[in-house]
């Protein structure tokens, strides 16, 4: 029989310029007819034997099959004039490659890695375009690998069948099933970011902000921002650094603000299609407010909620929202405090203290009041902002309370602790208790641990890690995913506290030019093509099937789009089926990640 185009699609490679005339030819060895076309130009540089292997390869395309001993001389001119015609379908159907002209990655190797860097420099820089007007009855894979590819796109008819007898293979999508609305992916807006972006030339800084927001990048929908200094800055610095200054009358933006975060940001949001969602985190409070009198090391605030350090310390909030609002920056959401675990250890950098019950107290006597009668009562309050091994508990003692629960908004989490032990079902436990209340990852980072490297170029693995853990975290009600720095150097920097990590895009100065990471692709096969209001729905799969997966609605309504990763390393077969279309029939590759993207027979 003639196999599906999609069994052996993954094989292919794809070629990001048009196509020339194509040539139909046939070839018979071993029982097997083999009838193939092709450009000449692009023949010459494939082995015979992997055109006859191929069905689409650098822009030729190979179908085989094996006929009986006994087949007669018409039915031999029957079959050749079949599957000519078929061949031809797939030639006038082969949208994708005419729809959507990406930039190939420039690979560039470093030694001791499992994968390859994207380079982009002033002159040149892979791009990826959405991939829109699906034609009815097709489906749009899009696949990164650890080996060879990133974002390469293939388009293939959806089958009345599947293409594998095993059916713990088959992942079941049901659209009415569904579940939380996406808020957005995207990284944080540090200090060391925004000072790496600005330390190349203006193109190249261009290049790299337009990977992340534009629509020919990833399209970040979200974005954070540390008020005032973090780790990754160069110094410890603080908004209102005057003692006993309870009105603010010294309150300030710093330099790092005015010249490098926010003219960053506002250039980001004026590439960006999609709406970007800012918001906002404290490290620590001033010094003269902390009962260590420093932003770092263990220490909390001053005194008790209701008095003049917690009013203050929530107006100080309030400044910071109208300050950036001066330069046409309106945050969507403000977290209480990053990591309040944090500032109960002698923390090497900026932390500030809090357990559930001051968190909660702060939040109903002083930082609701304050936000509301400022005028952003509108901003989503999140609690917790710190790893989810802390979830439900630190969050049902803080919403317990109706009066602090009135102001907030939604429960931010992050991954550090993720690696180590299974808190997943944690989410949906807490999710379960607060129907009402958002949940969103709101830091990650890989390099952190301390026997292992800040930055590896190169990794797959530590792109794996981030899918792994965005998978895990949507299927627990988490409606989006933010990144942690967009841009570091090639330590990992800079990081006053020597706290260096990795980034999904790394920064060589010295070269004007910076590296897309695996990371960035992994992310990017979520931000790119999840945009913001999809909504997750129900994909069943049997408990023997290995492989990761997630599904969406998008928001025009009718597009549904599944994230497939495979750790693994060998190529499975795979049946998506989707009761109103049929079968989508694929490979997944080895070590790979991909996105399907069909039209749903189902109008929402």
């Amino acid at each position: 029989m003639v196999p599906e185009c999609s069994d052996v699609h993954n094989n292919c490679k794809h070629v990001r310029r048009p196509t020339p005339p194509r040539y139909l030819s046939f070839h018979f060895r071993h029982n097997t007819l083999y009838i193939s076309w092709s450009s000449p130009t692009l023949f010459s540089s494939l082995t015979y034997h992997s055109l006859w292997r191929h069905f689409a390869y650098c822009g030729g395309q190979a179908t085989e099959l094996t006929m009986a001993d006994n087949l007669s001389k018409l039915s031999w001119v029957m079959w050749m004039v079949l599957l000519t015609h078929l061949v031809e379908f797939h030639l006038s159907s082969s949208t994708v490659a005419h729809q959507m002209q990406d930039v190939a990655c420039k690979r560039k190797y470093f030694p001791l890695t499992t994968s390859y860097v994207c380079e982009c420099s002033a002159t040149y820089c892979d791009t990826i375009q959405r991939v829109e007007d699906i034609p009815a009855n097709s489906f749009v894979c899009v696949t990164s690998t650890k080996d060879e590819q990133r974002f390469t796109k293939s388009q293939y008819p959806i089958a009345s069948k599947p293409n594998i007898t095993d059916k713990q293979m088959v992942l079941t999508v049901n659209s009415s099933e569904e579940y939380q609305r996406t808020v957005g992916f995207g990284g944080a807006f540090t200090d060391s970011a925004t000072m790496n972006i600005l330390n190349v030339s203006s193109k190249v800084q261009e290049n790299l902000l337009r990977s992340y927001y534009s629509v020919e990048g990833i399209e970040y929908t979200t974005g954070r921002i540390p008020m005032a200094s973090c780790d990754f800055s160069l110094r410890e610095y603080s908004y209102d650094a005057v003692p006993n200054d309870f009105a603010l009358h010294n309150f300030s933006l710093a330099e790092e603000d005015t010249k490098f975060k926010i003219p960053v940001i506002l250039r980001s949001l004026a590439m960006a299609k999609r709406e970007v969602k800012l918001f906002a985190a404290p490290w620590s409070a001033p010094a003269w407010m902390k009962t260590n009198g420093k932003m770092n090391g263990k220490g909390q605030l001053k005194g008790k909620a209701g008095d003049k350090y917690h009013k203050t310390w929530a107006n100080y909030f309030v400044r910071f929202l109208d300050e950036y609002k001066k330069h046409n920056l309106s945050m969507w959401g403000v977290s209480v405090e990053n990591e309040p675990s944090a500032g109960g250890t002698d923390n090497k950098w900026q932390a500030m203290y809090y357990n559930p019950e001051m968190e909660k107290d702060f939040i109903k006597m002083d930082l609701g009041p304050a936000l509301h009668q400022a005028g952003y009562g509108n901003v989503k309050l999140m609690i917790l902002d710190d790893q989810r091994l802390f979830v439900p508990d630190f969050v049902k003692q803080v919403l317990s309370d109706a009066e602090a629960a009135k102001y907030v908004s939604g429960i931010a989490v992050h991954w550090y602790f993720d690696f180590f032990f299974d808190f997943a079902s944690r989410l949906t436990a807490t999710h379960n208790m607060f129907p009402d209340m958002f949940l969103l990852a709101t830091e990650a980072s890989n390099g952190y641990l301390p026997d292992s490297p800040a930055v590896v170029l190169g990794s797959w693995e530590r792109g794996e890690a981030y899918s792994h853990d965005i998978i895990q975290d949507l299927n627990n009600w988490v409606t989006g995913w933010t990144d942690w720095n967009l841009a570091l150097n090639m330590q990992g920097g800079p990081n006053w506290a020597k706290n260096e990590v990795d980034s999904p895009i790394i920064v060589d100065a010295d070269n004007d030019v910076f590296y897309k990471q695996p990371m960035f692709y992994h992310l990017g096969h979520f931000s790119k093509f999840i945009p913001p209001g999809s909504v997750h729905i129900g994909m069943t799969k049997s408990k023997d099937n290995d492989l990761e997966s997630i599904a969406f609605k998008i928001p025009d309504g009718n597009t549904l789009a599944a994230v497939i990763l495979n750790r693994f390393d060998e190529t499975k077969n795979l049946s998506i089926y989707d009761a109103s279309v049929g079968y989508i029939n694929a490979q997944v590759p080895a070590r790979s990640i991909q996105t399907y993207l069909w039209t749903s027979g189902k109008s929402s």
